[in-house]
């Protein structure tokens, strides 16, 4: 029995622009001269690099390695040496620059043996491990790493859910792919159900691409699998991660979880073909499809290397026509204004528009807000955004979150039919970093604190043992010499009295002995010894004197 979509709340329908790039099959980009890798292409750390300036590299080989938990890694998307290590520019909202490994090509384009897995026969666990070297991240635009999310644990996963809505306008690369490459797309859903052990799979993708929803119905048919196919109403952001789980599921997401916790997990479909080549060829993720659209000579979409700058896929569409006023990388709604054309593609990168002046104009002034509550209407999680907006403008970020902020997917539905022209995603976006921020300097202080708890404690306490082993010796001390006054402790009435003996024994034996010449002595000692002869004298021990050396003959 075929599932029925259900609807979600809100959503907008914006002009689609998808026909301007999804009539032409995907072209494969031409080898280019240089590449700049990005070490941070993914949610997390970024990868730190593994290869120096000078050195060598070949297609597919880690020019970055995963660094903690949240990372993945970096690969050469081709032959050639390593010209730099260094901040160059990147395709960021920022602006900002990032580390990158820039490398020459040597148009040989030599790769390194790549390992096919025998992933039916392989552990869950070795085969995640494998995706996490071979640097695979979400290609749906949150590039979170696909070995993470391939993994069930804690809470047990009993759906899968493959993304192919792809409802923002004028974006395509997952028509096309759905359309010429769905066998392969069916086999990587296949790898991540062993990975995550699920029973039920669930492929959803908009009305709008009967091609795609045809081709893969195809497939899942050929390979024998028993996915199905659902066919999505067109609405934006129907492709949101918790939005298609309750279309296909009618499971609600939550509030400020996710869809794991209901035992559901999201993939792109993107992402299963990425995965997919990663374990039937052992090819690491080094390129990706990208659509190239809006004010170019030819719109359409391109196999491209992971590191190519976005001026060189820009020409390979013709290039921008005249009166071009910008381009934007992403979709219109939840895309950003790309800052350096010398920035390269990265995993992240889905889309590259180029903006006209009639098709996106200037944005209007904005006007104050009129509390007609069209984005609540509009805002597919059901959330209050004109009250959000309030409160994040006035830095009263608590209250703001108190509207639930960290569920607002930032998708711009709010924003596109506000009558003021608000930039509301905007406000939200600036608030969730504040937040952010503060909590981390929250964090940073809680564990200066307690350190500096620990150290108080630490000192004090050898203080304290230091006191009282000083405390310790004194009574002993005090109480041997209460013993031996009293007689109490026999031992030392003993010693004492062996003591005593030997000091008399030295004694007597001092006042036998006679020098035998005086004459060099001091004057003091010469008068003690005469005190002492004459003592013996009296006593009647005196001998008669032996001659010495000194006498006189």
């Amino acid at each position: 029995m075929t599932r029925r979509p259900r609807h979600f709340p809100g959503g907008i329908h914006p002009d689609q622009h998808k026909a301007e790039s999804n009539a032409t099959p995907i072209a494969t980009m031409p080898l280019l001269p240089r590449y700049v890798v990005p070490l941070r292409q993914h949610i997390g750390t970024a990868a730190r690099a593994c290869v120096e300036v000078g050195e060598r590299v070949l297609r597919g080989q880690p020019v970055g390695l995963a660094e903690g938990y949240v990372s993945t890694g970096a690969h050469a998307p081709t032959s050639g040496t390593v010209v730099a290590v260094e901040a160059r520019a990147v395709p960021h909202p920022s602006g900002l620059f990032d580390t990158c490994v820039v490398i020459d090509a040597d148009g040989e384009d030599r790769a390194v043996e790549f390992q096919p897995l025998a992933w039916r026969e392989l552990d869950p666990s070795a085969l995640r491990n494998r995706v996490r070297e071979l640097g695979l991240a979400g290609l749906g635009g949150a590039v979170f790493p696909s070995y993470i999310k391939l993994n069930p644990a804690p809470q047990p996963i009993h759906t899968l859910i493959v993304n192919g809505a792809e409802c923002e306008p004028w974006i395509t690369c997952d028509d096309r792919l759905m359309r010429e490459r769905a066998p392969e797309i069916v086999e990587g859903i296949a790898v991540m159900r062993h990975a995550l052990g699920c029973a039920t799979v669930l492929i959803g993708v908009e009305d709008n691409k009967p091609e795609a929803i045809t081709a893969l119905r195809a497939a899942v048919a050929a390979a024998g699998a028993d996915f199905e196919v659902i066919a999505l109403p067109t609405r934006y952001p129907s492709g949101g991660g918790k939005q298609i789980t309750y279309l296909l599921t009618g499971v609600e997401t939550p509030t400020g979880g996710r869809s794991t916790d209901v035992g559901i997990q999201v993939f792109n479909v993107g992402t299963a073909y990425a995965l997919q080549r990663a374990v039937t060829r052992g090819e690491p993720l080094i390129s990706r499809v990208v659509t190239v659209t809006g004010h170019v000579a030819r719109p359409g979409n391109f196999e491209t290397r992971i590191g190519t700058p976005i001026n060189d896929l820009l020409a390979a569409a013709g290039g921008a026509l005249a009166g071009a006023s910008g381009e934007i990388v992403g979709g219109p709604l939840m895309g950003f204004a790309l800052m350096d054309l010398a920035a390269p593609v990265t995993k992240a990168v889905n889309c590259v528009i180029v903006k006209n002046p009639s098709q996106f104009p200037p944005r209007p002034v904005d006007l104050p807000c009129i509390r007609c509550g069209a984005c609540a209407r509009a805002c597919p999680a059901g959330l209050q955004p004109f009250e959000m907006y309030w409160y994040s403008r006035a830095r009263d970020f608590g209250r703001a979150q108190g509207y639930d902020l960290f569920d607002c997917i930032e998708c711009g539905a709010c924003a596109y039919v506000c009558p003021s022209h608000i930039p509301l995603v905007d406000y939200f976006r600036h608030a969730k970093s504040e937040i952010w921020e503060r909590e981390r300097e929250k964090s940073n202080a809680d564990q200066a604190r307690q350190r500096h708890e620990f150290k108080t404690f630490r000192l004090e306490r050898e203080k304290r043992e230091k006191a009282e082993k000083f405390a310790k010796a004194a009574e002993q001390t005090k109480a041997a010499a209460n013993a031996v006054e009293t007689g109490a402790d026999p031992e030392a009435e003993r010693k004492k009295a062996i003591l005593h003996a030997a000091l008399e024994r030295a004694k007597k034996a001092k006042e036998t002995v006679t020098p035998k010449n005086t004459d060099n002595l001091p004057p003091a000692i010469q008068g003690e010894i005469a005190e002492i002869e004459a003592r013996r004298r009296a006593a009647g021990l005196a001998d008669t004197p032996e001659k010495t050396g000194n006498d006189t003959p």
